[in-house]
Parts: structure tokens; C-alpha cells; sequence
């Protein structure tokens, strides 16, 4: 299980680096950033597929994108200088918390 959960660690830092470049690629004008963000997409989504083997698509959604979420929030306050009002920091750490208990109470498939 702890290779699943790897596998699907990849897959949100694959997502958050594709995200990251969705304002460098300039609305798909720079080919470079355009070219690295569809390639972390589609290795988010692959990986995905093994994880999604062993764990309920639901959870392996939730965490995919609550984490991606909380992850790119924070990224997008160091890297482009966005401002987090506290209750949106409040939200993000609750987000986090959802993760955490959706995960801590699955029922696994093996």
C-alpha cells in the first residue's frame, strides 16, 4: 500500500508541476512550457491508472485534488506572488484535513 500511495504522490506532483505551468505557457503560446505541462498531465493521469487499481476512485480523487489544490495555493503564493486571505489559509488546512480522514477511514480493495 505505501507503493500505491507513492505512485499516487507522483501523480499530485505531476499535476501541481502542470498547473504551475499553465500562466508560463502564456495561453499555449510558448511551445516549451506548453510541451512539459501536457507531459505532466499525461503522466498524472497514467499514474493514476495503477493507483486507482487498488484504492476507490473516489479516494484517490479527493486526494489527488485536495492535495493538489492545498499544493498549488502555496506554490502560487511563493512563485507568483498571490495572496491568500486567512480564511482561504483556514480552508486550505481544512482541505488537508478532509484528506487526511477520507483517507484514514477507506475501505481498501486488497
Amino acid at each position: 500500500m505505501v507503493k500505491t500511495y507513492a505512485i499516487l504522490l507522483v501523480a499530485i506532483f505531476c499535476e501541481v508541476a502542470g498547473t504551475m505551468l499553465l500562466p508560463v505557457s502564456n495561453n499555449f503560446t510558448r511551445v516549451l512550457p506548453t510541451v512539459c505541462l501536457a507531459l505532466f498531465y499525461l503522466t498524472s493521469f497514467y499514474l493514476m491508472t495503477f493507483v486507482m487499481d487498488k484504492i476507490p476512485i473516489a479516494i484517490v480523487y479527493a486526494t489527488w485534488s485536495g492535495l493538489g489544490v492545498f499544493t498549488i495555493a502555496i506554490l502560487g503564493y511563493f512563485f507568483f506572488k498571490q495572496t491568500l486571505a486567512w480564511q482561504a489559509v483556514v480552508g486550505l488546512f481544512l482541505i488537508v484535513l478532509g484528506v487526511i480522514l477520507v483517507n484514514s477511514f477507506a475501505v481498501k480493495l486488497n
